[in-house]
Formats: structure tokens, sequence, C-alpha cells
């Protein structure tokens, strides 16, 4: 098994809505790769969206602000997206989150035909930044956060995300993200560690 080093980053980094804060990085980013190009992909049939996914307060009254849109592209009413309970963690933007919920074995925001996030595509579709709406653990994916660690997501560490092992590093895939949510001082530092 191959140990891989956690680094301290040069100093703390804040998220854009406020957390999570990144003060360390697991150096398996840079050398544990997957298949990047979600939607040219023919072998997974959107394998990870099996389970729903970790939303923040913030982007779900996002997604609510614009549910009257969303909910003609999702195809599912609204008091169905989300579990109803939310819990309280710093590291998540607002302070809580909840999930997604799951429905006939996917997340509810899961297209069928064509395949991929349905808030994804209803954002691209209505000329709004993704990230909006767009959970961000969804869109650091398969790259994680926990107690200020960025590391590989447990599919990585477990084997199970079909993707994995070829293609670019997991911080390739996901540079231009952690930009956006991190700003470009810490995508210069990760460069650096790279």
């Amino acid at each position: 098994m191959l140990a891989w080093l956690i680094r301290s980053l040069a100093h703390p980094y804040r998220c854009r809505d406020g957390a999570p804060i990144l003060t360390r990085v697991d150096d398996a980013i840079f050398s544990r790769r997957y298949f990047m190009h979600c939607m040219q992909c023919g072998f997974c049939n959107d394998s990870c969206c099996a389970y729903g996914v970790d939303v923040d307060v913030i982007t779900v009254d996002r997604i609510l602000a614009r549910a009257d849109a969303i909910e003609r592209v999702v195809g599912v009413p609204r008091d169905e997206w989300f579990e109803p309970r939310f819990e309280d963690d710093a590291e998540h933007p607002g302070g809580r989150f909840t999930r997604t919920r799951v429905r006939d074995g996917r997340c509810v925001f899961r297209r069928g035909t064509p395949r991929g996030c349905a808030l994804h595509a209803w954002a691209l579709d209505a000329g709004v930044d993704y990230h909006e709406v767009k959970p961000m653990v969804s869109v650091l994916f398969p790259l994680t956060f926990d107690d200020g660690l960025l590391h590989a997501s447990t599919e990585i560490d477990d084997g199970s995300l079909v993707c994995a092992g070829s293609g670019p590093t997991l911080y390739r895939g996901v540079r231009d993200e952690l930009a956006h949510y991190f700003g470009g001082a810490l995508v210069e530092e990760l460069d650096a560690l790279e």
C-alpha cells in the first residue's frame, strides 16, 4: 500500500462562501488519476450520482430561488429534492448542509437522457454560472475536504469509482474549480507542490 504525504499549506485558504477553509493537502491528489471528461464517458452510467450529494444551505437557497424554472427540467416536485433535515457543520457554506434525495437509485438531479446533472445543464441553458446551483461537493468531485484537508474522495480510496485509474490527476481535473472556490493563490501553491 502506498503512503501519501499530508502537507500543510502556507496559510489557510477560505472558500468564497466562507467555508470550508483548507489548511492541508494530501499529495495523493497529484498522482491519482481519473477519467475527468464525464460527458464523454460511455461506461459509467453516472454511477457517482447513485447516492445523492451533500449540499450546503446557501446552495439549497439558490436552487429554491429558481425552483420554478429548475422544476420543469428536473421533472420532480421541489419538495422531493432534498432530505428534510439539515446538519450543522462549520465546513459547509452557511454552516449547515443536507443531502439531495435519491430516487430510482440515483440523485434526484441526475438526468436520464441525455445523462448528467440537471442542475448543471439547466444553468448552462439559462446562462447562469453552474457554481450558483450545483453543489460544491459535486463540482470538486473526486476531490473532497474534511477538517481543513483537501484529499481524494472515498470512492477513489476504496476503488469503487469506475472511472478511476487513467486520465489526468485528480488535482488537474478540478484545478480550475479549486481556483473558482478558493482563489488563484491556492492553485499557485498547489502547482508548486505538484
